[in-house]
């Protein structure tokens, strides 16, 4: 089973990882603005992550890092959220997550953040599955298990909204994602918002229907490599470098022969489970796999429409934390100059430099 980025989940040989970097001093100094040659760069088992594991056993990290004279460690921390906790904290350089926990944890809490490279979006690896309901509409009323303020209860929202609903029509319970196959087959339980691989086998059970999934919010629930700005700003090859490994490990994948199939057998070993499986969540992950196509969304207008969803979603269940007065409380940056909320508090930018510079070649 492929574990996912979504929830807290204790990995030992990440945190082994961790505390041994810790121990050799490497977290010293590492979050700085300061010119220096040496990064760390967070990320946790998840389906569009574990293309950075492949790159990092194939040899393309520590080859696009010596092009640039720098040297790239990949940290596989022991938990997703932890791994954004570290980089918040000044621990890492750049860190794998979700736009929208990019923006309310490191940008919420003051950690100058800046997206260089649109990895993923969720094509179907979300979704709402209902006992005796044909459509989004038939949950009104009902109990909706799931994991609160995660990206099922913003798939939730997103698809009552899109139903001419909202979440008043509806109650939720906390549920762990571990425990949701389990719950679903209760009688009591009648609707769930749950993601892959649990969602895979929820969908099977007898009366079960699946009434919505994320492929219909392209987009929302996107995976981006997030970095420090201020490291950004004074190592500009960390990026490039970054956008090297990236580009060059979408090539294989998308290739479609004999080494794309070892690289995919490699992601499965890492994640802990089958080629087959990992290959299935690979279908319902679309990734961004040419930089020109990345940096073309980055520059779109439909991004700031989605950033937009997510951060009133995210201000709306309290995410930007006790001290934000209104959803403009935090300042998000856009290609063109263009901002969302505060300009004078722009805390998460979208970059799209270094998936322009892979495109024309770096």
């Amino acid at each position: 089973m492929l574990m996912n980025r979504r929830h807290v989940l204790r990995l030992s040989s990440g945190l082994s990882a961790v505390m041994a970097l810790g121990a050799c001093g490497q977290w010293s100094g590492q979050a700085g603005g300061s010119r220096k040659t040496e990064f760390l760069v967070g990320w946790s088992i998840y389906t569009g992550f574990m293309p950075w594991y492949y790159a990092d056993r194939a040899g393309i990290v520590s080859k696009w890092a010596e092009k640039y004279g720098i040297k790239i460690n990949l940290v596989q921390v022991n938990d997703y959220v932890e791994s954004i906790n570290q980089y918040t904290a000044g621990k890492l350089d750049g860190v794998l997550a979700t736009t929208m926990d990019a923006l309310t944890i490191p940008a919420a809490g003051g950690r100058d953040t800046s997206v260089i490279i649109i990895g993923d979006y969720s094509n179907g690896n979300d979704g709402i599955v209902l006992k005796n309901g044909q459509s989004v509409r038939d949950i009104a009323g009902r109990t909706v298990n799931l994991v609160e303020l995660s990206v099922s209860h913003y798939l939730l929202a997103r698809a009552l909204e899109e139903a001419g609903m909202s979440l008043s029509d509806v109650k939720t319970i906390n549920t762990a994602d571990a425990d949701m196959i389990s719950a679903f087959a209760t009688p009591e339980v009648t609707a769930v918002a749950a993601w892959n691989p649990q969602l895979a086998q929820i969908r099977t059970e007898p009366g079960g229907t699946e009434v919505f999934d994320s492929s219909k919010i392209p987009n929302e629930i996107l995976d981006v490599m997030n970095v420090s700005t201020e490291v950004l700003n004074a190592n500009p090859d960390f990026g490039n470098a970054l956008a090297g490994i990236w580009y060059e490990t979408m090539a294989i994948l998308r290739a479609g022969d004999a080494k794309s199939s070892f690289a995919v057998e490699q992601m499965a070993k890492g994640a802990g489970t089958t080629a087959k499986s990992l290959d299935g969540q690979l279908k319902t992950t679309y990734f961004y796999a040419h930089a020109r196509d990345a940096a073309i969304y980055a520059e779109s207008a439909d991004l700031i429409t989605v950033t937009n969803r997510v951060r009133q979603f995210s201000f709306s269940k309290g995410l930007f934390g006790p001290s934000a007065a209104s959803v403009d409380a935090i300042g998000v940056a856009f290609p063109g100059g263009k901002v969302l909320g505060d300009r004078n508090n722009i805390k998460l930018r979208f970059d799209a430099t270094y998936m322009k510079r892979a495109a024309t070649g770096l």
